[in-house]
This record gives structure tokens, sequence and C-alpha cells, in this order.
């Protein structure tokens, strides 16, 4: 990975919710990329088994087996190759959605993913989850998968947690 994957990415406070942008450039074009975020035999190496029906309106229906985390929600956003979106929650709870955007960058893929949840919940612990999985992501679409890197996990929720408080 480069420097600039392991930067933290940035919070704003926005009324009652608080919204987090975080970027990656992955060295592979953006069908590659695409087809990690949305084939679910590719998507279970970095995110969680599921299914994610590709088009507005479609299921986005995903089962973190450990942490117990069921997210069955819908998609709100499809263009291909360029933008997915869907809420991170289950039924009942409230909209958290999570938006990925890609962009050509040369021969490598600039990732945009913006993350959106209630204000009184823990955003600090939600970006540090996503650096995970994005770090996760990376090992993926070279063809290394990993575990969840719960050491990322922690290092990045305390700097994330510096960044609202200071």
């Amino acid at each position: 990975m480069t420097d600039q994957n392991e930067a933290l990415g940035t919070i704003e406070h926005r009324g009652r919710t608080y919204q987090a942008k975080l970027e990656r450039l992955i060295p592979h074009p953006p069908a590659a990329v695409w087809a990690m975020l949305t084939d679910q035999a590719k998507f279970v190496d970095w995110l969680a088994p599921g299914e994610i029906e590709l088009r507005t309106g479609g299921a986005a229906k995903l089962n973190f087996v450990d942490s117990g985390i069921v997210i069955d929600s819908t998609v709100s956003a499809c263009e291909p190759e360029q933008l997915l979106e869907y809420s991170w929650s289950g039924p009942g709870e409230p909209e958290r959605p999570v938006r990925y955007e890609l962009e050509p960058a040369g021969s490598d893929t600039r990732l945009v993913l913006t993350l959106t949840t209630p204000d009184d919940e823990d955003i600090a612990r939600s970006c540090a989850g996503w650096e995970a999985h994005l770090m996760m992501l990376l090992a993926a679409i070279e063809g290394v998968p990993i575990k969840f890197p719960f050491e990322r996990f922690q290092a990045t929720r305390a700097e994330y947690n510096k960044q609202l408080n200071g």
C-alpha cells in the first residue's frame, strides 16, 4: 500500500449527521474494483457474505456472521463502474448510507467511500471499521485476502476520536 492509502479520511458534522469520506487509489482499472464491490464471490473476501442487486431499488443484504451484524437494505444509487450506494442498516434502524464512487486515475482507480451516520452514533468506530475493510479490499484485489485487521481498526479508531475531539 502507498502512504496515500494509509491516510485517514475526513469527518464533517452536518446538522444531525456525520459524513465521513475515505479515499483509496487502487492500482487496478474501475471494472476490477467494481467487481470487488458487487460480485458476491469477490466481496465476500473483504466485506461479508451476501448479495447486492445492481439496480436502484434492488436488495442489499450482507451478513457479518462473526459480529452478528445483518445489513438488509435497498440500493439507492447504481451506475455500473462508477457509483454504488445503499444503507448500512437493518430493518428498523436509522439510514446510514454508504456510497462508493469510482473514477479512473490513469490506469488506476480512485475509490471514494462516503459514509453518513446519525450524529448520536460512534462515527469513529464506523470509520475504523471501514478503514479495516478497505485494507481487506486492497489485499483481496491483489489475490491475497486477509482476515479483519483488528490492529488497524483499533489504531484508526483512536485517531478518528482524536480528530473529532481535537
